[in-house]
Parts: C-alpha cells; structure tokens; sequence
C-alpha cells in the first residue's frame, strides 16, 4: 500500500514537472514584455507629471537584439532588465530572438497591419563587425549595421537623422540635434503605426469641451464624439473604467479611465501585465457614447539614463562586454535613443455602413467621457502584445 502511495504521488506531480519543462512561447513574451512596460513606465513617471507615450516592444526588441553581442554579466542584466531572464536557456542560445522573431511574424502575417519596425547599430568606422554577429541580427530582426565616422558630427548627424525619417514615414524627424565625437556605438530602434479606427468618428460632431487637467487647471480640447456598441468593463477595486476601441487589422486601443475625483497616480503600481489580460477578458459590449479628445504626442527618452534604474547598466560602461560584436575593447553603447508619435483623431474606414453598425433605439446610453488624465495601451490583439503604452495629462500639450 505504501508503494502504491508513493507512486500515485510520483505520477500526479509528473504534469507539472512536465510543464516545467515546456519552452516559452510567444504568450510568455509578451506577457513579460507587458510587464517591463509597467516597470518602464514608473520610471519615466517618477520624474515628471506630463504626457508619456512610449513603445515597450520597440525598446525590448532594440535591446534584446543588442543581447547578441553581449556575453556574461552584460548578457545577464540586459535579461533581466528586460524581465526576459526567466525565458531564457542555456542550452538554447536564441530561444529569446527566436520568440521575438516568431512574435513579429505573427503580428505582421497577413500583411495587412501597417506596423514597420527598424533596429540599426550606428558602429564608429574603425570597428570591425564580426559577420557572425551581421548575420544574427539581420535573421532574427532583420537589423541594419552602419559604419559611420563620429568624428564628423555633422556629417553623422544627417545619416542617423535620415535613415529615421525614412523608417518613420517621415513621422519622426531630426531626431538628434547634437553628437558626442567620442561615440563609438550608438543603437536606434524605430517603430511606426498606422491604425484606422473600425468605428471612425464623425468630424462634424467634434467640438470644443472643457478636459479637467487637475482640480486647479481646465482646458478646452476637440472632443470627437460618438454613439455606437463598444466593448468596456469597470474594475470596481481600482476605481476606474476600461473602453475597447478597435482598429482595423487586429488592433486595438485600450483606455484606462480613472473614476472622477481620483488621483492618476493611484494606479501607477496597479497596472501589471495580470490587470490588463483581465481588463481585456472581462470587457463587455454594450451600446455607449463615447467622447474622446483629439490628441498628439511626440515624446523622446534617452533610455541610457533610463535604463539603469531597472539594473541595465554595464552595457553603457567601459566594462561592457560585447565582444560578439566586435573583438576591438572598450567597446560600450554610448547612447540608446527613442522617440515615439502618435496622433489620435477622427480618421478611419469610409463605409458608411460602418459608421452605423448596430445603433438601435432612441434611449440615453452609458456615457464614457474621456475629459479627465488617462491612460491607453494600443496592443495586438490575436498576440496580446502591447505595442504601445501612454498615459494623457493634457491633451493640448505634445
């Protein structure tokens, strides 16, 4: 009987030592990805009470593809900082940019989502680049290494500044003004988005509405309008309300609206990767008027005086190791820029039929009245990966 105990033990703890054993996949990506953004965004928040908007999977990606020419310690803080440490193996070397390269096949599969992605290594002409390194970033993440002469400033002021306006679609424009000569390594990564709304709002119904900044400060901001069946739930234990706005091609915009009265800050520790996959299981159509201002952001972040608060910090010293790159010492990355555009407006599909998909009745609907700080994360939808994340303090500001 005893033996039969230990083995009906045995047998029932195998399931889980199995599924210990099994590979991180995409899911576990993002959803750890969608964590460093939190752990992202607290930082930046700490410094100031603005507008943010950045792009967490634009950064990982910069970063984990800057992984493949660290080796230990920088290998292992740049996991780490990254939240990715725990997907790692030994044994599977490119299991992290093997997930990236996975996640970026599966967001752009059907060709349709306008969504370019662009990662270069500005290199100082005098190092060489090992052809191993070449060939791993340009498989994985199809990335770009350029020589340039940093001791021509001007002259790489231009490269740099142009290679990112083309990446962009002219969105993002003179990115640097000024460059340190003793640069020897400089890493970019651009993303750009393009999204219509499934549900447009009509231009005629946007006009002028007071936004309530703080208890001290209102401005007056177009406020887009519209009456139409959206998906939204409210999380009653964090005191705020959460609206789905769809975008075409499996993209969508998610509003997180604190309830009247409270502080934004109230929920900077609140909002974790768990929170939102709950928000967005729990969401709910139902008929709603929705207003929302019209806004336009264009932050920039020097994420080398960002990045070592979450512990990335070796790689910007002079006892970084990245001899998977290039063999020459000291090699360091001088500089991590990233800057991030969004314009949100009416515009969306032409369809008329579009515009007034399921509006029935003449009753008042629920109203989500977005005239108060928020926050938004635009994510993918199939993927659950946050490709964007930005809270609003005042809609009038860039």
């Amino acid at each position: 009987m005893g033996l039969v105990f230990i083995l009906s033990c045995i047998c029932s703890l195998f399931p889980i030592y199995q599924t210990q054993l099994q590979p991180p996949n995409i899911t576990d990506l993002t959803f750890k990805n969608m964590d460093f953004a939190m752990n992202l965004y607290r930082q930046i928040s700490t410094s100031h009470d603005k507008n943010i908007f950045f792009s967490p999977l634009s950064i990982s990606t910069a970063f984990a593809t800057l992984s493949l020419a660290a080796v230990g310690p920088t290998l292992d803080e740049i996991l780490k900082g990254l939240n990715l440490a725990q997907l790692a193996r030994e044994d599977q070397a490119d299991l992290v940019p093997e997930l990236f390269q996975y996640l970026q096949g599966n967001i752009t599969q059907d060709g349709l989502l306008k969504l370019d992605q662009g990662t270069v290594f500005f290199v100082h002409q005098e190092y060489e680049v090992k052809r191993a390194f070449s060939d791993q970033i340009k498989k994985f993440f199809n990335a770009e290494i350029n020589n340039v002469n940093f001791s021509d400033t001007k002259s790489s002021i231009v490269i740099i500044n142009e290679y990112i306006k083309r990446k962009t679609g002219d969105k993002v424009k003179e990115m640097i003004t000024s460059l340190d000569s003793m640069i020897l390594l400089m890493l970019i990564n651009t993303i750009f988005f393009q999204g219509k709304w499934q549900m447009p709002f009509d231009p005629t119904n946007t006009g002028n509405e007071r936004f309530y900044v703080n208890n001290y400060n209102i401005v007056q901001v177009p406020m887009m309008f519209r009456e139409d069946k959206y998906y939204m739930m409210e999380d009653v234990a964090l005191k705020c309300k959460v609206l789905k706005l769809p975008y075409m091609n499996g993209v969508s915009m998610l509003i997180l609206l604190p309830n009247k009265g409270l502080d934004y800050t109230s929920l900077d520790d609140e909002i974790t990767a768990e929170k939102f996959l709950m928000w967005i299981r729990d969401l709910k159509k139902m008929k709603l008027e929705v207003q929302l201002p019209k806004f336009r952001m264009e932050q920039s972040y020097d994420m080398h005086n960002i990045l070592p608060k979450l512990g990335i910090t070796t790689v910007f010293q002079h006892t970084a190791n990245l001899t998977r790159l290039s063999d020459r010492t000291p090699l360091k990355v001088s500089e991590v820029l990233h800057k991030a555009v969004i314009e949100v407006d009416e515009k969306g599909t032409t369809a008329a039929a579009a515009t007034t998909v399921g509006i029935t009745g003449h009753s008042l609907p629920p109203s989500f009245i977005v005239n108060r700080p928020f926050f938004f994360f635009i994510y993918h939808e199939a993927t659950n990966s946050l490709l964007f994340m930005g809270r609003v303090i005042d809609p009038t500001k860039t």
